[in-house]
Formats: structure tokens, sequence, C-alpha cells
């Protein structure tokens, strides 16, 4: 059965978006992207240097990804907005990952800022994907001023720390008419086929991968857990019940002592 993600009029594969941060040296970018069989990478405009081409992330990235440009170190609209044009000036695309972040704690997203800046982009005809806490209203008013996808956070950015905020991403899965992809937070391939055996439509998963041991196995890992959880999604997954069902008859086999 055909299966396939669409986003900004781009059909997709692969359902595992991935990075190019905190890998050990930029020469392992290329293996790991290639291992994990994503066809979307994401990458701040600060790493993107055409003069010096051994800097340069892009000189990594296998030639068939979408490149995702994210707005890293924007802290409000006005910023994300400048960030996403001298991108796509740059030949990176009109795809933008919004990320408007003013606190320096635990890196959320300002959910305000991004709406602010998710409408002047899509005006502009770039494909948003906004990088969001989750808040059902706030998911509503993306959709409403054209985001092409809801990216909302599983648990602050970096932390490994898995799917926190898990019932209120299935909120938006079950409410928004948007492809969902969980952001931040994912530090295992389990955690990444939890979030897909719910609905979710993609994951990004950046840390879990570039600071493992071997990047590329866990890239790899990552791949076959996105794929088994949106397959037991498609299945249809099992009732949780409170109480014990056996799995077999408990009367009849002896009746007849």
């Amino acid at each position: 059965m055909e299966d396939k993600l669409i986003i900004g009029g781009v059909e997709l594969e692969s359902r595992l978006f991935t990075g190019t941060g905190k890998f050990p040296s930029k020469e392992v970018i290329r293996e790991t992207l290639e291992a994990s069989n994503s066809q979307v990478v994401t990458m701040a405009l600060r790493r993107v240097d055409f003069d010096n081409p051994e800097e340069n992330v892009i000189n990594y990235i296998p030639d068939n990804f979408t490149l995702l440009p994210n707005t890293s170190g924007a802290r409000t609209a006005e910023e994300v907005v400048r960030i996403a044009r001298i991108a796509k000036a740059a030949g990176c695309g009109n795809w933008i990952k919004i990320e408007a972040i003013s606190d320096n704690k635990y890196l959320m997203p300002d959910n305000q800022e991004t709406i602010k800046a998710t409408e002047i982009l899509a005006k502009e005809g770039f494909v948003v994907l906004p990088y969001v806490s989750p808040d059902l209203m706030v998911a509503k008013r993306l959709e409403e001023v054209g985001a092409a996808a809801v990216m909302p956070l599983g648990a602050p950015i970096g932390s490994n720390r898995g799917l926190k905020t898990k019932e209120l991403i299935r909120i938006l899965i079950d409410e928004i008419n948007l492809p969902i992809i969980v952001d931040a937070g994912i530090g295992k391939p389990s955690h990444a086929a939890e979030a897909m055996e719910m609905g979710a439509d993609a994951v990004l998963v950046n840390t879990a991968i570039a600071t493992a041991s071997d990047p590329v196995k866990m890239a790899q890992a990552f791949d076959y857990a996105v794929q088994a959880g949106r397959i037991a999604y498609l299945a249809g997954l099992g009732a949780v019940k409170d109480y014990a069902s056996a799995s077999s008859p408990l009367t009849g086999f002896l009746k007849g002592e």
C-alpha cells in the first residue's frame, strides 16, 4: 500500500527527518544521513558558508535531500523572517523551519512570535514548518495562517527525554488537519516508534543520532523504528484494558471429564 507524506507538494517516502548539528565531525554527516534513509534534513543558516567549502554543511548533505533551513538564533518574528529570506536568497530553497526562541534556559519556543512569522512567510510562498510548544489553539492558528505542518516538541531540545508532552501531542494529531511532526526530545528509537504509533506523521531526530557512539548505526535504528511505528499505527493497535483478557478460552476444554 502506498503511504507517502506530502508537504509543500513534495512526496516523501521516509517519515524520519534528520539534522546536521552535534556530529563528531562533518565527514560522518553524509554517511549517517544516507544510512537514515531520510529525505529531509534541517540545518542552521549560520552553518551555511559558501565562501568556505570545508565549513559549509551543505557540502556534506547528499544531493537527493530536501533542505529545511531553520532559524536557530532568532528571538522574534522579525528575526525569523530575515533569516528565512537570507536562506532562500542563498539557494537553500523555500522550505523553512521556524525556531523563535528567547528562553535561554529551557529553549522553549515563543508560540506567539512563531505565529506572526508563519503568517508573513506563508504569504511570501515559503513552505513553513513551525516548531512550537504543543497547544491546540496555537496549532489551529498556525493552520489558519498557512503553516504546511506543525512541529510540537516532545521534550526540551537536546534533552533526549522522550515524549513528555505525549497527551498534548495526541490532541494535535486528533484535531489538526496538517502533518504533525514531533520534534525535539526524542532520544531513543523506541521514542520515535511511540510517536509514530500515536499517529504522528513524522519525527525529526538530531541529537540522539549525532551524539550516539555510532551515529551511522543509530540512524539505521531510527529508520527501522519510524517504519515500525507507522506500520503499527496503520495496522490499528489493540485496545488497552484495565483488566486481564485471556487469549484462549478458559472453559470447555475438560467439559467431558
